[in-house]
């Protein structure tokens, strides 16, 4: 029988019951996080568990469980559920308590859930590239926090789906944001531009990494705000995040991203990537 974390034990996911005033399933009131795991071993782990408190904190959320109690229960349930490769998928709600849009006056507990799931790595579409579709970003502005709150990005990752795309690339006007589940790096003259980490994006994990390997390879980087133009002139294009590691973007709505292959700085962050994996 599958395990899964609720409220801090490992059960069997089948004896789990979520109150229906549970503020998460009415409000989205929450936050969570996916970490990968590769070869039973969780992925940058303690990034994403300060992540989640840092979310906890800009949404006033008191995590009743310190980080090392987080982590140590998160490995156990890997192992329990003996997990190779794939994600660990948790989120911390407020609470339950009688509907009202404000927070309840009266302290009440949070409901805390985490399971694994099998999920290999997408190879083939690393190495062949995917295509990307523009979407107007129509999210709130607090895309900074890691919330339960994802309508928008849903309705911008259907809208690629529809379209056979494998990401949206989201939009405030002329300027690019991030995916609808993910970061968005161009290359120009071998240089990697990525939008700053402010409100209006998720500062990804795995964008951290990308940035970390840059610095410690040589290769240069520059955070700063880049349009649909740039987009579409840029030597190339890829994405970032947990599941989907560095994923080349060789063609956006109908036009190809230069030759329509990915690119060198593209598999030269792959390859680093990978090795950085290894490591763990």
């Amino acid at each position: 029988m599958e395990k899964i974390v609720f409220n801090g034990e490992i059960i069997e996911r089948s004896k789990v019951k979520v109150d229906i005033e549970d503020r998460g399933y009415q409000f989205g009131d929450g936050i969570y996080e996916v970490i990968r795991v590769y070869n039973g071993q969780l992925f940058t782990k303690k990034e994403h568990i300060n992540r989640l408190y840092e979310s906890a904190e800009k949404i006033s959320l008191s995590i009743p469980y310190d980080k090392n109690e987080f982590l140590q229960t998160l490995e156990e349930l890997v192992a329990i559920n003996e997990l190779g490769t794939g994600i660990i998928y948790l989120q911390l709600t407020r609470g339950t308590f009688q509907r009202q849009h404000g927070f309840p006056s009266s302290e009440i507990t949070p409901t805390y859930v985490a399971y694994t799931r099998e999920m290999p790595i997408p190879q083939s579409l690393m190495d062949e590239g995917v295509k990307g579709l523009l979407v107007e970003d129509i999210r709130w502005l607090r895309c900074d926090i890691k919330s339960l709150n994802l309508l928008g990005n849903i309705m911008a990752k259907q809208k690629a789906a529809e379209a056979g795309c494998y990401e949206a690339i989201q939009h405030r006007g002329k300027e690019i944001t991030e995916g609808s589940s993910s970061n968005v790096f161009i290359v120009k003259d071998q240089c990697l531009i990525t939008r700053p980490a402010t409100n209006l994006i998720l500062n990804g994990i795995t964008r951290q990494v990308i940035l970390r390997l840059c610095e410690n390879n040589g290769i240069s980087y520059r955070e700063e705000v880049f349009t649909i133009n740039d987009l579409l002139e840029a030597d190339e294009v890829f994405i970032s995040s947990t599941t989907s590691e560095v994923m080349p973007i060789v063609q956006v709505n109908d036009h190809a991203i230069q030759s329509g292959i990915p690119g060198p700085v593209t598999r030269k962050l792959q390859q680093l990537f990978k090795q950085e994996i290894e490591k763990k």
